[in-house]
């Protein structure tokens, strides 16, 4: 009886039985070619905080829909300044009686420069009155006139060759205006000063 045990144990060691708890089957490693899309290194947005798999964008009924739409990259509305506040440029021609659009009726000073970029674009001239010749070298920042069609730039009032408006009271910062005080300051100043010399000399 011990031998008939012996030599079962023996069988069974050398011959195991595979039942489904103890069944392996064997290691299957695809290519890459055959490897789904979804197991290829996913990227670190698109997988999940508590799952390996990564998500879907959206799904197949929300595409059905036109749910989810992708946001249009906003275009600059100043594309000549290359992503840049302001650019210098030098006057060409000076246009001074540019008719707007309906209703509006004026005669809008406008002047064609040419940017550091090299490009050239048609810049309005804000405020009453300007020193603007060609070959001035100006500031010109982005801005549409809502009047003017294809005029996107403005050119920055009292910085380098363009003066500031004289006498502006106000939104004064954005003509280059100076303080009223301040003119009455500089104005007391060399009254003093003129004095003061007349008496010396």
């Amino acid at each position: 009886m011990a031998t008939l045990l012996r030599c079962t144990l023996r069988a069974a060691i050398a011959h195991p039985v595979l039942t489904p708890s103890t069944r392996t089957l064997p290691s299957f490693h695809p290519s890459p070619c055959f490897t789904p899309f979804r197991t290829l290194n996913p990227t670190p947005f698109l997988q999940r905080t508590l799952h390996t798999s990564p998500t879907l964008q959206m799904t197949l009924n929300q595409v059905r829909r036109g749910k989810r739409k992708p946001h249009r990259q906003s275009k600059p509305r100043s594309p000549q300044l290359l992503q840049c506040p302001q650019r210098r440029a030098v006057c060409g021609k000076i246009f001074s009686e540019v008719k707007p659009k309906k209703p509006n009726s004026a005669k809008r000073k406008v002047a064609r420069v040419k940017l550091t970029t090299g490009r050239s674009v048609m810049a309005y001239i804000m405020g009453e009155g300007h020193n603007l010749q060609e070959h001035s070298v100006v500031l010109v920042r982005g801005g549409r006139t809502q009047d003017l069609p294809g005029v996107r730039y403005k050119i920055v009032r009292g910085a380098l060759d363009l003066n500031g408006v004289p006498n502006r009271q106000t939104s004064r910062s954005k003509y280059g205006g100076m303080c009223v005080r301040y003119r009455m300051g500089m104005a007391d100043r060399l009254c003093r000063e003129e004095t003061e010399e007349a008496v010396d000399g």
